[in-house]
């Protein structure tokens, strides 16, 4: 049985180690100061009332039981980045098979988003594209086997996938992100290569690998103009908060068992023309057009929506000095370093799948150095392994390590999972996250270099009834808010809070506490928009 209490040790442990790495921190940006994790408490507040200059007359009996108190600019709402990734790609996650009709696939997503919701997550990364198809309505690639067991065969009855979960994830109050495989053209468990797949559609673009798999050739122009429309079309189509591509640009070294990417027609045409790169750079310098390119194209069509990348945990070996692995470089011919130097994205989550006292491969190591490298200041929200096993040892590994994410991060909290399935096969892991990392929701941290603006503060409306508090709202500008906080403490007790969808406007609360004799004293609402900005609030004194 999971024990929280174990877990105290090796959070001293970590603490040292954090202090220790901050101590060591190259100061190459500008220092960035952290916030105290301290109880919620709001600030006590001290009115000086003015002698009256002449005798008034007693106060009128107020008619309400309710009386606005103070605004304030802050709220104590905690802000962490809480994903999980979603793989259709081979029916990893989801759905559990291909085939499955409208009905039993709506009834797994529902299943495992209400999981997410229910473990304080406010995020998905959901795979839409896994081998140049669509789990959503598409007119540029065919519908995904993975869907229905035939590529290019819609579902029946008919429904778009997308679309279901972004609505679903968005009643939940989660963000959802679309996560797209740039330049996988055919997977190895998609079946046999049919008339509907895009390789026989444009075989001019494809390269086929040794281990089955085809490859859009990344250094043709047309190939990188189909994957930024189809990208396009995500975002001008569908009501997405992000958008996310993998570590996949060329392909691992182990799909063509070793051999060289075959690209040497392009290569020698490259030449032709007066090209003087080296092979390795020439390709290097094909896929950081096209990130830049994309996420120049997102904002200028959709600003709001984020773009993150999830490299290889690896920059290169030696990338700080202890560290040994592959060479994403030299291999995958991603310079992650420079996307991220150059602010290219909106938020980063290497792939940092090794444990803590993994020495060359250490986890907070190499998120230091990713740290370090993040000039822009972005999120950097890593991605984690959680599937070690369902043991106490796992639990405590995969708590750590984002204790550790918050101690080194503190500015922007987050993380990625990898992902939903170990959650669901290890209820001791997604219990144990929940009972101490996860106990209370948090908000998205905000990205303020895509939106500043401060929602107004909503219209709140409260009522004692018997033995409860019913609090509803309005504002004026609905349609831009996404998520809801109540606020609300008990008597001289701390401030609580719940986090709400969009298309929630009241709540319930208990007028005496569970357990204590306190009555409900104060209550306040905030509005949170697309980017995370949060509103002032209003606290209200329950009188």
């Amino acid at each position: 049985m999971y024990r929280p209490f174990r877990l105290m040790p090796i959070f001293l442990v970590i603490l040292a180690f954090i202090t220790a790495c901050s101590s060591q921190k190259t100061v190459t940006n500008q220092k960035k100061e952290s916030l105290p994790e301290a109880p919620l408490e709001m600030p006590k507040v001290v009115v000086e009332e003015a002698s009256p200059v002449s005798p008034l007359p007693p106060p009128a009996p107020e008619p309400e039981d309710i009386k606005e108190y103070i605004t304030r600019p802050k709220s104590p709402a905690m802000r962490e980045f809480r994903a999980a990734w979603i793989a259709t790609v081979a029916n990893i996650n989801w759905p559990s098979k291909a085939g499955l009709s409208t009905a039993e696939q709506q009834r797994e997503a529902i299943a495992l988003l209400d999981f997410l919701h229910q473990h304080n997550y406010n995020a998905v990364i959901f795979q839409v594209r896994p081998q140049a198809d669509a789990l959503y309505l598409s007119i540029l690639e065919p519908w995904s086997i993975y869907l229905t067991g035939e590529q290019g065969k819609a579902p029946e009855p008919f429904y778009d996938p997308l679309q279901f979960w972004i609505h679903a994830a968005h009643e939940r109050g989660m963000e959802l992100h679309v996560w797209l495989n740039p330049y996988r053209a055919h997977h190895s468990t998609g079946g046999k290569v049919t008339g509907a797949s895009l390789v026989s559609q444009k075989p001019h673009l494809m390269t086929g690998l040794k281990n089955g798999m085809w490859w859009m050739n990344p250094s043709l122009q047309e190939t990188q103009d189909h994957t930024a429309a189809v990208v396009m079309d995500i975002v001008k189509r569908y009501d997405i908060d992000g958008v996310h591509f993998d570590d996949y640009f060329y392909p691992y070294a182990s799909y063509n068992k070793g051999e060289d990417f075959p690209d040497t027609a392009s290569y020698n045409d490259y030449l032709a023309k007066g090209g003087t790169l080296a092979r390795g750079d020439w390709r290097r310098a094909n896929v950081n057009l096209f990130v830049e390119r994309i996420y120049k194209e997102i904002k200028a069509e959709k600003p709001q929506v984020k773009f993150g990348i999830s490299p290889f945990g690896i920059y290169r070996p030696g990338y700080p000095a202890s560290i040994k692995g592959m060479d994403q470089f030299s291999e995958l011919y991603a310079d992650a370093r420079l996307w991220l130097n150059k602010g290219w994205i909106d938020y980063y989550s290497p792939q940092l799948y090794w444990k803590i006292g993994q020495t060359a491969q250490s986890f907070p190591v190499l998120l230091g150095w990713w740290e370090n490298e993040n000039t822009h200041n972005r999120h950097l929200w890593p991605g984690i392994n959680i599937d070690f096993g369902g043991d106490e040892p796992n639990v405590i590994e995969t708590v750590s390590q984002i204790m550790i994410t918050r101690g080194m991060l503190p500015e922007s909290k987050g993380s990625i999972h990898w992902s939903i399935g170990p959650l669901l096969k290890y209820p001791n892991v997604s219990k144990g996250i929940l009972e101490t990392a996860y106990k209370k929701p948090a908000l998205v941290p905000s990205s303020p270099w895509l939106d500043a603006e401060v929602p107004k503060v909503p219209v709140v409306n409260s009522q004692l009834v018997v033995n409860k508090l019913n609090v509803s709202w309005n504002h004026d500008n609905a349609q831009d808010i996404f998520r809801w906080v109540v606020y609300y403490k008990y008597d001289n007790g701390p401030w609580e809070y719940k986090v709400l969808s969009k298309n929630e406007r009241a709540v319930e609360l208990p007028k005496v506490q569970e357990g204590r004799s306190a009555t409900i004293s104060h209550i306040a609402v905030t509005a949170v928009n697309r980017s995370g900005n949060e509103s002032d609030l209003k606290e209200i004194q329950i009188r």
